[in-house]
Formats: C-alpha cells, sequence, structure tokens
C-alpha cells in the first residue's frame, strides 16, 4: 500500500477517533447534567455503540498504520516524536478503558433507575467525576499527538 494511502487512512482515522470521542464526551457529559434517567440512559447507550464501533476500531488501527508508515518513510520508531506519540497515545487509551467500564456502569444506573422510578444514586455522581478526571488527560494527550504528527519536532 503506498505511503499516501496509509497517510489517508491515518489522518481519516485519527479524525474519527477524535471526533467520536468528543462528540459522545460531550453529549454523554450533558445528558448526565440533566439528572434524567431516560435521556442519560438513552444518550449513554448510543454513546457505548459508537465507542465499540469507531473508538475501538480506530484505537487498533491508529498504532498500525503510524508505525507501517514509519517504516515507509525509514524513520526509526526510536525517534523522539514518535517515542512521545505513541506514550501519548497510551496513556490516552489507559485513561479510555476504565471510562468505557464507567460509562457502562453509569448506563446501567441510569437504566436502573428508570425502570424502578427513582433517582440516580449516589455513586452515579462519583462516577461522572472520575469519568471526567478520566478525560482530561486523554483530551490532552491526543492533542499533544496530534501536533507531533503535524510537526514531527526533531
Amino acid at each position: 500500500m503506498s505511503y499516501l494511502i496509509v497517510k489517508w487512512l491515518h489522518i481519516l482515522s485519527s479524525t474519527v477517533l477524535f471526533g467520536t470521542g468528543l462528540g459522545t464526551a460531550y453529549y454523554m457529559f450533558f445528558a448526565s447534567r440533566t439528572r434524567d434517567p431516560r435521556v442519560i440512559a438513552s444518550v449513554f447507550t448510543y454513546g457505548v455503540v459508537a465507542d465499540w464501533l469507531f473508538t475501538t476500531t480506530t484505537i487498533v488501527f491508529q498504532p498500525l498504520s503510524g508505525w507501517y508508515m514509519a517504516h515507509l518513510a525509514g524513520i526509526p520508531l526510536t525517534t523522539p516524536w514518535i517515542l512521545w506519540s505513541t506514550a501519548l497515545y497510551f496513556l490516552a487509551g489507559a485513561c479510555w478503558l476504565p471510562v468505557v467500564w464507567l460509562q457502562l456502569r453509569m448506563r446501567d444506573m441510569a437504566r436502573d433507575a428508570l425502570a424502578e422510578s427513582t433517582p440516580l444514586p449516589a455513586l452515579y455522581d462519583r462516577y461522572l467525576q472520575i469519568w471526567v478526571l478520566l478525560g482530561i488527560p486523554a483530551f490532552l494527550a491526543l492533542v499533544v499527538v496530534f501536533y507531533l504528527m503535524l510537526a514531527k519536532p526533531s
């Protein structure tokens, strides 16, 4: 496969990864602010599906396509900007894994509250707080990775 095609797929994939992550986070956060279990259950259900369909596939594809482009271009994987990109990418992934677990639990709490006609449990608020705290470094790490991909500083 040519470098240009791999680069195009890599950029497209990174856009889907970043856009899906930011979009689902936005809707999930503001759905949570409503405190309405019906809204939360619905938004989180579709957000989790989006994460599995789009985020998971692009999370796998990104490093593979990036490393393959480096191979095609003859750039060693030990080049500092590639090492930093990889480390920050894995930091974002390490934040994302517990976020997915939290999203599933928060969705289930909203479904239970809806089924039982009760308010959300206090644990929901704690999970939301952790979810936000994990999202911040993941977001910032990917912003820096975007910079490193484009600038390729020496």
